[in-house]
């Protein structure tokens, strides 16, 4: 492997283009750096322009332990304005992830803590291998959450769970995760690799106007009320239907279960 903090590598499956997104600082448990923050941001924006569906994962085992000790260290010693832009680079490139067109999914195996939870919870799909470890272990270094986490993890499992998990910083198998409903799949370490891929193939056959549209209409209807999410909704839908794509979505569908379903 190269020395890049992030790596990228093209899968082509025969359901389409799927951009593998590899966090490359395996001795460190791909901890993150300002130059891996940045190279996700680059690396997830440019992968969107030609891909059908982005795979975040780690090297070495693990997916990500969060920040990178030696270096916040060093900037925090350097002061404030020093200090934030690793973390204004790493929070960019997690909220970049909802403005894709395209499905961006993480195949989180070995430890997701800290910012690598938090970039877990940033993603569309996440498989997690059963035998993972996750966890928001900030407070057991007597520090906060910088990466989202604190404003994420209770909208996704509810206040009192979310809460409760940064609070105490225990740690949750990847099973556990989906049980809270955390993470979209927990597999067994022997069948994780062909879930993945079982996964990002299925993502890749779906039309593409069709999931670029689902991602806002989630990303902005859990911004406002219920009311202005269905409305939002509709006008998506008619116009979805009057467009060239789902006029073509809807061609294809007729012809293959007939005009009466």
């Amino acid at each position: 492997m190269t020395d890049s903090p992030v790596l990228v590598r093209t899968l082509d499956l025969p359901e389409g283009k799927v951009a593998e997104v590899l966090l490359n600082r395996p001795h460190a448990r791909n901890a993150i750096t300002l130059a891996l923050a940045q190279g996700l941001h680059d690396a997830l924006e440019s992968a969107a322009g030609w891909a059908d569906v982005v795979l975040v994962r780690g090297a070495g085992g693990h997916f990500c332990t969060g920040g990178d000790v030696q270096e916040v260290s060093r900037l925090r010693e350097a002061g404030p304005e020093a200090l934030r832009p690793l973390f204004t680079a790493f929070v960019g490139a997690c909220e970049l992830i909802a403005e894709l067109p395209v499905p961006v999914v993480a195949a989180v195996e070995g430890y997701a803590m800290a910012g690598g939870f938090e970039l877990l919870q940033s993603v569309d799909v996440a498989l997690v291998r059963d035998d993972a470890v996750l966890c928001d272990n900030h407070v057991n270094h007597g520090l906060v959450p910088g990466g989202g986490g604190s404003q994420r993890l209770p909208r996704i499992v509810g206040r009192q769970r979310g809460l409760a998990h940064l609070l105490t910083g225990d740690r949750l198998s990847g099973a556990q995760a989906a049980d809270w409903g955390l993470v979209y799949r927990s597999v067994a370490p022997e069948q994780f690799e062909a879930a993945v891929l079982d996964v990002v193939a299925g993502l890749a056959r779906k039309d593409r106007s069709a999931v670029r549209r689902l991602k806002r209409l989630v990303r902005e209807g859990l911004r406002g009320s219920l009311a202005d999410g269905l409305a939002l909704e509709l006008e998506a839908t008619v116009e979805h239907l009057c467009g060239a794509d789902g006029a073509a979505s809807v061609d294809r569908f007729t012809a293959a279960h007939g005009a009466g379903r």
